[in-house]
């Protein structure tokens, strides 16, 4: 791992270490996307809100396909939607499979139907390998346990740290952990809300909030959902001003234990 890149655990899968979402940002531009990519953000999600720009900038992208790790997302608990999900987000952006199907907020655990609907479009060569993403955090040691989940998505922030001690000490070492990506880094925005932070700090930015996510060693990925193109900036700030210090890491947990209290 490095401050810009890293392996997404027993996946082998190369990543930039934040990832960019499509599905806050209606006016997102197809060039700031390109732009965050050629910038190391190659962990592309094109979730279940699947916005028209976000998918032109996927079909740009495709003569850099090796270099995409596409993800598509899958909310459904009905195991014979999924299929024909994945099928339509390929045909609109003319790839030819996704590099991860991530089975959507699971708090208790995947039925076997779920997973065995994936399984299957990963045999067809449709998905290369499957993710799942869940709150809860009990759940989460024993989902990275099937060697069939490749991924996790956890959510992890400054005002929420249970992570620390109930997820990731509990995952295999390096060589056979599932790859870890973090959503909700700014708790909704919670973090960067002056009337939720103390009087005498300082409030913190969306690049402070990655940072302080991505200083965290067990994480791989962080996921920035931009609105538009300012915000995605920030996600390039962040990489651009690398680890937190130990004083910065201090003030981030002082602001989030506000938050969160």
């Amino acid at each position: 791992m490095t401050w810009e890149r890293t392996t997404l655990g027993r996946t082998g899968l190369d990543v930039g270490r934040a990832g960019l979402s499509a599905g806050y940002g209606r006016t997102l531009s197809a060039s700031m996307v390109e732009r965050s990519f050629e910038h190391g953000l190659n962990y592309l999600y094109w979730g279940s809100v699947r916005w028209g720009v976000f998918g032109r900038a996927l079909r740009n992208l495709k003569p850099q396909r090796d270099r995409v790790v596409l993800v598509l997302q899958s909310y459904s608990r009905i195991a014979g939607l999924i299929d024909g999900s994945v099928e339509r987000a390929l045909r609109r952006i003319g790839y030819d499979y996704s590099d991860v199907l991530l089975l959507g907020m699971w708090n208790r655990t995947v039925p076997a139907r779920i997973l065995d609907a994936a399984r299957r479009l990963r045999d067809r060569g449709l998905v290369r390998h499957i993710a799942v993403s869940s709150h809860n955090r009990p759940l989460i040691p024993r989902l990275a346990a099937d060697p069939d989940i490749g991924i996790l998505h956890v959510r992890y922030n400054a005002a929420h740290t249970g992570a620390e001690t109930e997820v990731f000490p509990q995952f295999p070492p390096d060589g056979a952990r599932p790859g870890v990506v973090v959503f909700t880094a700014t708790s909704w925005a919670q973090l960067l809300s002056r009337r939720r932070v103390p009087a005498g700090e300082r409030v913190p930015t969306a690049a402070d909030c990655y940072r302080f996510v991505l200083t965290n060693s067990a994480v791989d990925v962080c996921m920035t959902g931009p609105k538009d193109d300012q915000q995605a900036a920030a996600a390039l700030d962040a990489l651009r001003l690398g680890p937190m210090s130990d004083d910065e890491m201090a003030w981030m947990r002082r602001v989030g234990k506000a938050v969160h209290g």
